[in-house]
């Protein structure tokens, strides 16, 4: 496989469309053609405020191709990758009934339905299999809307594009959606390299067996298209007549939207917006089947594909949630996202992976991309600024972000912002309420430091202040509360690199981080924001900060302290005593902060373990399944035992020694993390009780972990 010199821009592309495609169709998802024909006519633009919903949401379909995908890497990047460990990966980053995936039951969800075969020990691809799930369950639409990112790591290799879809499609699919996943992975990375529709669709065809109902179905629909021209409707009723979902049983059945795919790409004429409007105004599975269509063209098209009709991208600035156990990944950006899966495929064809600027986190060298910046709409900001990706401004690349400022005078100040945490509280109620919780840690946490360059142009009219700033969820009441950060004055011409070393409690998650320009005087001009990233470990302490909740008071107690650990136990709320009171019913359940960029540090806390089968903490927790974790549990005789434990496909015991200790008592653990060397203490923290060296896992987040049973802790530390 052969990387082509435009990859990381088309793949790019591919996000992007992915993400409007899904967008556009979220709102009536599941309307029939009839019903959004009434509505709306055509769907050629969002609907999300007609609809009174928001334009970035949490989906399956974003969530399960991006994270799916994270197989790949987390076992080397081998073309030799299993369905089996594709299964681990969803057991890792899936949530039980939280996140990810469409939670409707045993039999009635098909992904559901696996992930309960996969927890039960069942591997994949029998997981999936219509032997053991039955056929109708087994070919539903799943396979196909999650299969963009298979794609696009295999560009110009159709082939291993498809094998790659096979095998993660049989996670949870069988039969025909098995097949109509292939023919999209195939379509999607010969993309990269052929631009002709119908020779995709060729292409797609040949990696699928010839009797398979897939290959008969696109074949009719290809000549009703050559039959009705330019009457895309007249083909997608002959579509309902024969392939409808009164023909398929289930929920959503693969094979009616996989038809409106073609049909879509063949009546759109190669337009990115037609091509949408018809898909999305065919109606079903809309976000599913707009998706796929987005991602494609935006792969065989790229950036300028997008852009040719209605402004998509200003809307969504890059933003996207990923929500899963791994939660400092949960709010993030198209660009961030583009680059791993680009890396992804360069690891597949053994070359070195891309680090824009050095690694920076905001970096700007996607064409257009401003990777969730926004300007500030607060009163004393709204109306200042525009924004805009442009080329040069850089020391170390090849674009910026080009913050152009108007009106800026004394009580006017030009500020954008990116969102490091959940927006807020009601918008992460919201997403609860529709099934798609958005589960996700702060990506950026008091310790860290903050680094930034700027520019002024040259042709700024006078000098301004310039400085970081970010907002921060008030431990008192949630608001959130700007915090200043360094300021310069830039002259016309001059740079800048910012360092700032934040400072600040754990309890108080950090949402926002910005640029800010001001003047005393009446300006306008330019400043270009060259990266914006940060570096270092975490120092803060959490725990509760309003105090031992009073069941008097009916006001609400803050919340986002506590959102800012990602749940993966049965039972966390806040109306006990305790900051944080966890409880798992069966198995081993994990509370979890932090981001995969940790490396080493300390993490501790005094646990009381009140009745439990194991409990402690975890360090480089990179999942529900991937971590390291000092327990006190009991061996086969009943007995107290310590243990230091590896997490990765399994337990891996790396040290253990017995320990006594009983129902209610609280023991102080300390789990230190130093490259290869992990070294570890109960209560006496001054004296290890295990060191050991272990290469599995470089990095991640922290966690207090129990195993049948409640434990209670007043404080969890991460420190340097």
């Amino acid at each position: 496989m052969t990387i082509p010199s435009d990859y990381t821009e088309r793949v790019y592309a591919g996000v992007l469309g992915k993400l409007i495609g899904v967008y556009l169709g979220r709102p009536f998802e599941g309307w029939t053609y009839e019903r959004l024909s009434e509505r709306f006519g055509e769907v050629n633009y969002y609907v999300h405020e007609e609809m009174g919903v928001p334009l970035i949401v949490t989906d399956d379909d974003i969530s399960g191709t991006f994270t799916f995908l994270r197989a790949l890497p987390d076992y080397g990047n081998r073309r030799e990758i299993t369905p089996a460990q594709i299964g681990q990966s969803w057991l890792n980053y899936i949530i039980e009934e939280r996140t990810i995936l469409w939670w409707g039951g045993m039999g009635n969800s098909t992904e559901h339905t696996a992930f309960l075969r996969l927890k039960e020990g069942v591997p994949a691809p029998l997981s999936g299999s219509s032997a053991l799930n039955g056929q109708v369950v087994a070919e539903q639409i799943g396979a196909q809307i999650f299969i963009d990112g298979w794609a696009m790591v295999a560009p110009g290799d159709p082939g291993l594009a498809a094998e790659l879809a096979r095998k993660a499609a049989s996670v949870s699919h069988d039969g025909v959606a098995v097949h109509g996943a292939q023919v999209l992975a195939a379509m999607e990375a010969q993309a990269f390299v052929e631009s002709d529709i119908d020779r995709l669709i060729d292409t797609g065809l040949s990696v699928i067996p010839a009797d398979s109902l897939i290959r008969t179905m696109i074949d009719r629909i290809r000549e009703w298209h050559a039959a009705h021209g330019d009457d895309w409707r007249a083909t997608r009723h002959k579509i309902a007549a024969n392939y409808g979902y009164e023909k398929y049983g289930g929920n959503c059945h693969m094979v009616p939207n996989h038809a409106l795919i073609i049909h879509a790409l063949l009546h759109g004429n190669d337009d990115f917006q037609r091509s949408l409007m018809i898909v999305n105004t065919s109606g079903w599975d809309t976000d599913c089947n707009s998706g796929n269509v987005g991602c494609l063209l935006g792969i065989k098209n790229g950036v300028a594909g997008i852009e040719s009709g209605a402004d998509f991208r200003g809307p969504v600035a890059d933003r996207l949630y990923l929500p899963t156990a791994d939660g400092g990944r949960a709010v993030t950006d198209a660009a961030t996202e583009s680059i791993r899966v680009a890396n992804v495929g360069r690891g597949l064809a053994r070359e070195p992976a891309l680090e824009p600027k050095e690694g920076a986190r905001y970096h700007f060298e996607l064409p257009g991309s401003v990777q969730g910046f926004m300007p500030d709409e607060s009163p004393d900001s709204r109306g200042t600024l525009r924004l805009e990706n442009v080329a040069g401004h850089s020391t170390n690349g090849s674009r910026s972000l080009a913050l152009h400022f108007s009106g800026v005078a004394a009580g006017r100040v030009a500020r954008a912002a990116t969102h490091t945490f959940i927006p807020s509280n009601e918008v992460a109620g919201y997403f609860e309420q529709r099934g798609y919780a958005l589960l996700a840690s702060p990506s950026l946490y008091p310790g860290q430091t903050v680094s930034a360059e700027l520019e002024a142009d040259a042709g700024n009219g006078r000098a301004v202040e310039a400085s970081l700033f970010l907002r921060r969820y008030s431990a008192q009441d949630d608001r959130l509360t700007l915090v200043p950060g360094p300021s310069c004055t830039l002259e016309p011409g001059a740079r800048h690199i910012f360092n700032w070393r934040l400072k600040g409690s754990g309890n108080e998650p950090i949402a926002e981080v910005g640029l800010a320009i001001d003047s005393r005087e009446r300006t306008q001009g330019t400043v270009y924001l060259d990266y914006l990233t940060w570096s270092g470990e975490a120092k803060a302490a959490f725990s509760r900060p309003d105090g031992p909740p009073d069941r008097r008071r009916r006001t609400s107690a803050p919340q986002m302290w506590r959102r800012a650990w990602v749940n993966g136990v049965d039972s966390y709320d806040s109306r006990w005593p305790e900051a944080f009171r966890i409880v798992q019913n069966r198995g081993r359940g994990l509370l979890m902060t932090g981001t995969r960029e940790w490396r080493d540090y300390v993490v501790k806390s005094a646990v009381n373990l009140h009745l439990c089968a194991a409990a402690g903490i975890a360090a480089r927790v990179q999942g529900m399944r991937r971590y390291y974790a000092l327990l006190l549990c009991r061996d086969a005789a009943g007995n107290g035992v310590a243990s230091l434990v590896r997490a990765l496909d399994g337990d891996t015991v790396l040290a253990e020694a017995p320990f006594a200790w009983t129902y209610g008592e609280s023991h102080t653990f300390s789990l230190r993390v130093t490259g290869s060397r992990l070294r570890a203490a109960i209560d006496d923290l001054e004296e290890p009780l295990f060191e050991v060296r272990d290469e599995a896992l470089d990095g991640g987040g922290i966690a207090l972990v129990v195993e049948e049973g409640r434990v209670m802790s007043d404080e969890v530390i991460v420190q340097p």
